[in-house]
């Protein structure tokens, strides 16, 4: 008999459910056997679900979160000591929040392109706290200094990891 999807394959094989013809391509493993995908019912996780509104609200939560904590690690930066001793500390912390606010925004979801989301937020939170530092007249190396590459790369890290 011939594949009902790839006819030009030949096969022995049929669904347990329906009897259609399957070649092994077509064939779904199930605890009860062997099926076509129709009665298999393959469906994504719902955790990997993703749809337009999951995005918005991700990108929303992004956004207020990224704003905020680029606010507050602006407010910390000029103290250069206090900075240098805790920076990694900060970079954990701000990585946390941002994903575990894109993570409560979006009702734990998970995926890549969420991660990707909670990686722009550090960044806009980085941004913003570089150019309020540029507005109050420090100069550009003590804004793109070292701590604050490692306090972002650690960062981005932990709001990765957060949404995987």
């Amino acid at each position: 008999m011939q594949c009902a999807t790839h006819p030009t394959v030949e096969t022995e094989l049929a669904c347990s459910r329906c009897g259609k013809a399957i070649c092994p391509r077509c064939m779904v493993y199930t605890p009860v056997g062997g099926r076509c995908r129709e009665c298999a019912n393959v469906r994504r996780i719902p955790t990997y679900n993703i749809g337009a509104e999951t995005f918005i609200r991700a990108a929303g939560s992004a956004i207020v979160s990224g704003t905020a904590i680029g606010v507050a690690w602006w407010w910390f930066s000029p103290y250069p000591l206090l900075y240098v001793f805790y920076g990694v500390l900060a970079g954990l912390a701000i990585g946390y929040a941002i994903g575990e606010s894109v993570s409560l925004g979006i009702n734990r979801k998970v995926g890549p392109p969420l991660q990707a989301i909670a990686v722009t937020g550090v960044l806009l939170a980085w941004s913003l706290r570089s150019v309020l530092l540029l507005g109050d007249g420090y100069s550009s190396r003590f804004v793109f200094d070292l701590q604050s590459s490692v306090s972002l790369f650690f960062a981005c890290f932990i709001a990765i990891g957060r949404l995987r």
